[in-house]
């Protein structure tokens, strides 16, 4: 068996890795990544950038319908299944290229191939063929789908969000597990491209929202379009032929309905089962991923480090970027431990309207000990550009702080969301405060006119005394 010693071992190819390889190498370190699935990132291959070129479909087909609220007649509306998905993965094999034309520049010796795992805390062993010591490690490798368990074993036709952009064409029909980001994004997507759609959610939740206000306008606006099932419990799943006969629970009442597939969109889960935890002496938490300090990415007082969606913190590829530069930097300086830049929480579902929280979430917000906040509120269906572009719907709440009038955080569901929520989240990074950000200009007709309109509602509701606010807004629930 080849024996290797290195300073660093990164184990995982993808963002997080990737970029934790390349910070190692800059502070000097003696550096080895290790993977042992296909090279290119989750987001290339079977997330943020096939999903996007789903949706952008998708648009092109919504458009066509809303084309007659315009006074525009497209005509008879065709939707070439093959097409679409043939763009899908054309595109995708692009993008997975840039990402393969990086790995390609790694130098060989720096490249490992196979699976990886702890036999000591500085010991790693690679498939039957490799063995390292390693002075630091840095764990990158991934997630995965969640499973699903009452959907196990049932056959081909119950697959992951990782299978959908391989289809060679569009199926008729598909039942959707889960309503979070992913299960949001392509069921959508599917449905307006012409595929019969149902989704399926245990509970009420709407992708990231917290905001019960923000949630239920969320639930309103999407259930106009997508047949929603809420509060639904998987009871029981069948192959038959070609289809999927799934059984739900809803309302105290067994509902049977037929699909092509069924999607299970329940989340990822951290891939850290199976690589040797047990032998590294790590405190794990409740879901097996070590503890460890999100300023740093440092387990404990260890020299190992975890970054990406590994760490299960923020699944999201701008954070799994900067997991890796801080995970990589510190490891490569180790024990030079220094906090690295964490950026002002943002996610979005690019649904339409988009679903985007930032900052201070309301339910953070709301835990105990935490000081009152004002809260300031615009809906959308009077907006004035956005009922210029027949898009008006959707809810915006921001959060202010009472006393210094800083802004917090926001959440909405709102046309052109993934622009308003950068424009916030530079806002709440920036630590500027309300009346700071109603300085700001704001031009006519834009849709940016409603975040003034909710701002302007928070500072009305910022300049009253806080013991004088209804209990209500802030506490959690309402």
């Amino acid at each position: 068996m080849r024996k290797l010693k290195v300073d660093v071992a990164v184990i995982g190819a993808g963002t997080a890795g990737l970029v934790a390889y390349r910070a190692a190498r800059a502070q000097g370190a003696r550096t080895v990544m290790i993977e042992g699935g296909p090279y290119g990132t989750t987001c290339a291959r079977v997330g943020c950038m096939p999903s996007k070129l789903l949706i952008a479909a998708a648009e092109a087909a919504h458009m066509l319908d809303a084309a007659a609220g315009f006074g525009v007649h497209a005509g008879e509306k065709r939707i070439d299944g093959v097409a679409v998905m043939a763009r899908v993965r054309r595109e995708r094999d692009r993008f997975v290229g840039f990402v393969l034309d990086g790995v390609d520049s790694i130098p060989a010796d720096d490249k490992l191939r196979g699976h990886a795992r702890f036999t000591g805390p500085h010991t790693l062993v690679v498939d039957d063929h490799t063995e390292i010591e390693a002075a630091r490690v840095v764990i990158a490798t991934g997630s995965a789908p969640t499973r699903v368990p009452r959907l196990d074993g049932i056959g081909a036709r119950v697959v992951t969000s990782d299978a959908v952009f391989e289809w060679q064409d569009l199926p008729r029909s598909v039942a959707v597990i889960g309503t979070g980001v992913i299960g949001l994004e392509l069921g959508q997507a599917l449905s307006r491209l012409g595929v019969r759609v149902s989704l399926y959610a245990r509970g009420g939740s709407v992708a990231q929202l917290s905001d019960p206000v923000v949630l239920r306008k969320a639930g309103q606006v999407l259930q106009e379009e997508i047949d929603l099932h809420f509060q639904a419990e998987i009871v029981k799943a069948s192959q038959d032929g070609d289809e999927v006969v799934l059984c739900t629970l809803e309302g105290g009442e067994e509902r049977c309905a037929r699909f092509d597939y069924v999607l299970t969109a329940a989340g990822r889960t951290p891939n850290v089962a199976g690589i040797g935890l047990e032998h590294t002496g790590l405190a794990l938490g409740p879901n097996g991923v070590p503890l460890f300090d999100s300023r740093t990415m440092q387990c404990g007082t260890s020299h190992i480090f975890i970054a990406g969606d590994a760490n299960n913190e923020r699944p999201l590829l701008p954070e799994a970027a900067d997991h890796g530069k801080i995970a990589g930097d510190n490891a490569g300086r180790y024990p030079d431990i220094r906090p690295g830049l964490r950026r002002t929480p943002l996610t979005a579902a690019f649904t339409e309207p988009n679903i985007v929280t930032l900052g201070a979430s309301y339910k953070l917000l709301c835990e105990p000990g935490k000081p009152k906040f004002a809260i300031g509120q615009v809906a959308f269906e009077n907006q004035g550009r956005s009922r210029v572009m027949l898009q008006n719907k959707g809810m915006l709440r921001v959060y202010g702080e009472y006393g210094s009038g800083r802004f917090l955080g926001a959440e909405m569901i709102a046309p052109r969301g993934e622009h308003l929520g950068h424009l916030l989240a530079w806002a709440v990074q920036a630590r500027m405060t309300v009346d700071q950000m109603l300085e700001m200009p704001f031009y006519h007709p834009v849709i940016e006119e409603g975040v003034r309109t909710a701002l302007r509602d928070l500072a009305a509701e910022l300049a009253k005394d806080a013991g004088d606010t209804d209990p209500a807004e802030v506490e959690p629930g309402t």
